[in-house]
């Protein structure tokens, strides 16, 4: 049961990774097509990724003091959401540059707290420290693979059905993930103590 959960872990993040990234390239497209503008193409990869760069060390502290399956659940409901409001505004034709890159600017937020958490989180799964190297690059293997089929799917959808559609998709892609960390139960390791040199009563590592 609890190799079934990892591995529906490890699919519903490759559905939801290559959502993300059929959505980066939705977003990107759409503005360049609202503004015919390279400099709102470029602010708008620029406000998704700065985010990570200033808080993702704060992002790896609280991972380290917070429940980080209950963390990621909230990180990709916000995402999600997120999704269904650009989803939303594409739709109605109402989103801008302006809106784009405020958005953009929130889910940056968002993965500044997510990718931390799911770095972490893949080696609390493994039970065999043994089996640790592969799940290290299982996890190397599905964001590379999201990397890869993400943007090719964005291209089918947006020329076939537009935008809309592909940020619907992407909030969708999040179902996987929240279902996934619904089943799985995540036993927390004791600390290891090491004597201290007198030989005394042992410090917890």
């Amino acid at each position: 049961m609890r190799r079934r959960c990892r591995a529906h872990h490890f699919f519903g993040q490759l559905v939801s990774l290559a959502g993300t990234w059929m959505q980066q390239i939705a977003m990107i497209w759409l503005a360049y097509r609202l503004s015919n503008s390279a400099f709102v193409l470029g602010t708008i990869g620029f406000a998704s990724q700065i985010p990570i760069l200033i808080f993702a060390s704060i992002g790896g502290v609280w991972t380290d003091r917070l429940d980080r399956r209950r963390l990621l659940m909230w990180t990709q409901a916000l995402s999600m959401l997120q999704a269904i409001v650009l989803a939303a505004l594409a739709w109605q034709e109402w989103v801008s540059p302006g809106l784009l890159m405020g958005l953009a600017l929130f889910l940056g937020c968002i993965n500044a707290l997510d990718v931390p958490a799911r770095q972490a989180i893949a080696i609390q799964l493994v039970d065999d420290p043994d089996d640790l190297p592969n799940a290290i690059a299982l996890n190397s293997l599905l964001m590379n693979s999201a990397r890869f089929v993400g943007p090719a799917l964005a291209g089918f959808v947006v020329a076939a059905v537009g935008e809309a559609i592909c940020f619907l998709l992407h909030a969708l892609s999040y179902l996987a993930v929240l279902i996934a960390l619904g089943a799985i139960r995540i036993t927390v390791l004791p600390n290891r103590s090491m004597p201290t040199p007198d030989g005394s009563s042992p410090v917890a590592v």
